[in-house]
């Protein structure tokens, strides 16, 4: 048994690590496998691929997850800062190796294969952009010589320059939206917010009018009757089917004939089977992750360590939002996966190592906020 006289490094991990957090993380995780047995095998017996393939492929990614969650865990800050570097290096020589590469799917080029794994480099980015982005606004707050605020936008604009080139403008407001809430907590002046949403909205309107499936899709959302909305129709069929209590395992429809039962619309499947109680349940523990991280950032007095926690709690809720809300029709159809539950090995891996490191950056570490720089105003 572990006590907290031990001075051993798996103790001090264990009284330090937010235990809530992590166990709430692998729910998740176990909720992902049995809703993949339940929405998975109608999508694999149509494409040929075997019943179980997909349920084994999401059990193969939670062998290469979990140990990677606990292991970042252990880490420092300081090693926690340099793993999301080396990180956000890597994905992004892996993002401009797929453009020139890698496989061309549905008219992108997000792949490429890594040894025996087909990766979706974005993914690995996101989370180790949020570090990479937040280690340079820190530092100018920390020494304004340093013009760690250029060099952060300087990182956001590469990095999303390569989603648009992919193209995958799913992510790349993804991107937007979590470095805009990033700056908003950082403490940029209002002048710039606004400028910043200026372009923001300018590049929604050049998407509209000069890439055609972004078009497509923005006018199946607000006029239906314009195109083919067959996807999120049988969605919201399914929602109604489910009712309070569900159909039962098994028991739905939508997974039958929906393309994207396992990846984009398994929130579907589990409001056909599992019914309202169990899509509510679900959308709480997204809240109670995204909760308790802003409540340990707003609680940090080290900018680095606020900015860290802040940006990977949002991206991770926005990711969540943004799938359940295509699924119920209030956001236009887009390919996202939901954290932890839709079929995935590059998300799958790409939560796991941003969970890993809030879970590194939230361990309790007394006497640190006395060692900490002194807070800028946008943090007090």
């Amino acid at each position: 048994m572990l006590g907290r006289s031990d001075r051993g490094l798996l103790a001090q991990w264990w009284f330090t690590v937010d235990r809530g957090l992590m166990f709430a993380v692998l729910l998740l995780m176990s909720a992902g496998v049995l809703i993949s047995m339940a929405a998975s095998p109608p999508v694999a017996d149509r494409i040929g691929v075997g019943t179980f393939h997909f349920i084994k492929g999401q059990l193969m990614y939670l062998v290469l997850a979990v140990p990677m969650l606990v292991a970042l865990s252990f880490f420092p800050p300081r090693m926690a800062r340099r793993s999301g570097l080396i990180v956000f290096g890597l994905s992004l020589v892996l993002m401009v190796a797929a453009l020139f590469f890698g496989p061309e799917i549905k008219g992108a080029h997000r792949w490429i294969n890594v040894g025996p794994l087909n990766l979706q480099p974005s993914e690995l980015a996101k989370p180790s952009f949020v570090i990479v982005a937040a280690w340079f606004l820190a530092e100018h707050t920390r020494r304004p010589e340093m013009p760690g605020n250029y060099i952060a936008f300087l990182m956001a604009g590469l990095f999303i320059g390569l989603l648009v080139l992919q193209p995958d403008f799913g992510q790349t407001a993804l991107v937007v939206l979590t470095f805009g809430s990033m700056l908003l907590i950082y403490g940029i002046p209002w002048i710039a917010v606004l400028g910043l949403a200026g372009l923001g909205v300018g590049g929604v309107f050049a998407a509209y009018f000069m890439v055609p499936h972004v078009q497509s899709r923005i006018d199946r959302f607000l006029s239906p009757d314009k195109g083919d909305t067959f996807q999120v129709d049988t969605a919201i069929r399914a929602f109604k089917n489910g009712g309070l209590m569900g159909a039962g395992p098994g028991g739905g429809d939508a997974k039958l004939v929906l393309p994207d039962a396992h990846t984009d619309f398994t929130f579907a499947v589990v409001g056909e089977e599992f019914g309202l109680i169990a899509c509510l349940l679900l959308m709480s523990l997204f809240a109670f992750v995204v909760l308790r991280v802003l409540v340990r950032a707003k609680s940090e007095h080290d900018p680095f360590t606020a900015l860290s926690l802040s940006g990977l709690a949002l991206a991770f809720g926005f990711q969540a939002v943004i799938n359940m809300g295509v699924n119920v029709a209030l956001l236009p159809a887009k390919g996202m996966t939901l954290p932890f539950i839709s079929y995935g090995g590059s998300s799958l891996i790409g939560m796991a190592f941003a969970m890993g490191l809030v879970l590194a950056l939230a361990r309790r570490r007394p006497g640190l906020q006395q060692r900490s720089h002194a807070l800028s105003p946008a943090f007090a």
